[in-house]
């Protein structure tokens, strides 16, 4: 009877602990900062692109881009590296390089930097990233475009994409006209060569659905949200324009759990996460690349069992740019994106702190787990803005140790916009992987 009442007592105790926190409003995981650089011009030089890598060292490298009329000087490199041997809490500034939309990454003993400025141009560094080389051209009179997203390692290989303009119809934001192209280069092999690339096949969107602007046989699942002609896009209010519909800022994963639909025994297929354009939030648009036994890679569209084919799964955030890392110690992927509150908002009725259309919410980070890229739950608030005009989005994150390092495209109140933002941040979310429930 005693082992009973002290049970109960426990119970109670632990009901009433709970019951105080009722009520409590969510707190960031990660609100407080360091500011890796800062626009010296706020309205008119801007911050963009937080790329983040580390090395077997513990070092920190983190790459950005600035952008905006300030920039005086035609051929002034754009982008910026830094990197930090205390985890982020100090920086050093150890170079530039001249293009934009770029990501560090390791490969053997190197560490690589990968962007683009109209043809896909890297650079290395064989000193943990204080010195560089020259800059390589790796392809010749092409167009792409991308962001920070994630690299993969397997089978020897590094794995990232990047995103080429295959056409030239649409008037205004091209993302209909992109394809994703899986990148695989060996780990051991000089990256700065265009010869130890192979680049997959390219499938744009207006390939996966053609018409889907107006073909009212394509119906019942709202996309697009608001108006979209091709090619020109819509206004569905003054200044907010709805685009063409597409993809973009595309992630790449491996499903690695025997009994997922769509995993690979043979580890020689790679699913593409990509931001979603449509108008609305929550979903992300995705495809899959198979390695051939010849070395060759094709990208298409996936499938579910009764046969169809699918091109947007759930992704809290996927209207916006979003991270996704793997973490072998949970087998849990992480995902790092938007949080949209008010995305059927008229968009007419917006702020005029606010972006563009409604689901272009840009000022609260959040972060989620999930086992299978599909069922998500939620982790935290990462951080978030003191307004709608002060940014919390486009940001990358890597493990270091038992924590998460966040680099963050970031703003203040002297930011133009939640675009165009002043600032680059690094939050750290400590011991991450107490957050799995």
């Amino acid at each position: 009877m005693k082992l009973l009442n002290i049970i109960a007592l426990a119970l109670a105790c632990g009901w009433a602990a709970g019951a105080a926190e009722v009520g409590e409003p969510i707190r960031p995981l990660a609100n407080d900062f360091v500011k890796v650089f800062e626009s010296p011009s706020p309205t008119n030089i801007f911050c963009y692109t937080p790329g983040l890598a580390r090395l077997e060292s513990g070092r920190l490298v983190a790459t950005l881009d600035l952008g905006g009329p300030g920039l005086k000087k035609k051929n002034e490199p754009r982008g910026r590296i830094f990197t930090s041997d205390d985890h982020g809490r100090t920086w050093t500034a150890r170079g530039s390089f001249p293009f934009i939309h770029a990501r560090p990454f390791v490969a053997g003993q190197a560490v690589y930097i990968l962007g683009h400025s109209g043809d896909l141009h890297v650079i290395r560094s064989d000193d943990g990233g204080q010195t560089w080389s020259p800059d390589v051209k790796l392809t010749e009179g092409q167009r792409w475009h991308q962001s920070a997203c994630n690299v993969s390692y397997a089978n020897g290989c590094v794995y990232l994409v990047m995103e080429r303009h295959i056409g030239n119809t649409i008037r205004g934001w091209p993302v209909g006209e992109l394809a994703p192209v899986l990148l695989r280069g060996k780990s051991t092999a000089d990256l700065t060569k265009r010869e130890n690339w192979t680049f997959a096949s390219e499938l744009s969107f207006r390939q996966t659905i053609p018409k889907v602007e107006t073909d009212p046989a394509i119906n019942f699942f709202g996309v697009p949200f608001f108006p979209a002609a091709y090619p020109t896009g819509s206004l569905p209010a003054p200044h907010r324009n709805s685009a063409p519909l597409g993809w973009l800022e595309t992630n790449v994963v491996q499903i690695h759990d025997p009994d997922h639909y769509w995993y690979d025994p043979q580890g020689h297929t790679f699913h593409l996460w990509a931001r979603a354009h449509t108008g609305g939030t929550g979903y992300a648009a995705i495809a899959k690349v198979i390695e051939n036994a010849d070395g060759t890679m094709t990208t298409q569209l996936e499938t579910v069992p009764s046969g169809k084919k699918i091109l947007y799964v759930p992704c809290p955030g996927g209207q916006m740019r979003f991270h996704v890392l793997y973490d072998e110690p949970t087998k849990l992927y992480w995902l790092l994106s938007t949080q949209a509150t008010d995305s059927m908002t008229r968009a007419d009725r917006l702020g005029p702190d606010r972006f563009n259309l409604p689901n272009n919410e840009r000022h609260r980070l959040q972060l989620h787990f999930s086992k299978n890229m599909v069922d998500w739950c939620f982790a935290g608030l990462v951080a978030t803005g003191n307004s709608p005009k002060e940014a919390r989005h486009y940001a990358s994150m890597i493990v270091d140790g038992d924590d998460l390092q966040v680099l963050s495209r970031s703003g203040d109140a002297r930011a133009k916009s939640a675009h165009d933002g002043n600032l680059i941040t690094l939050h750290t979310i400590r011991n991450f992987r107490k957050l799995v429930y």
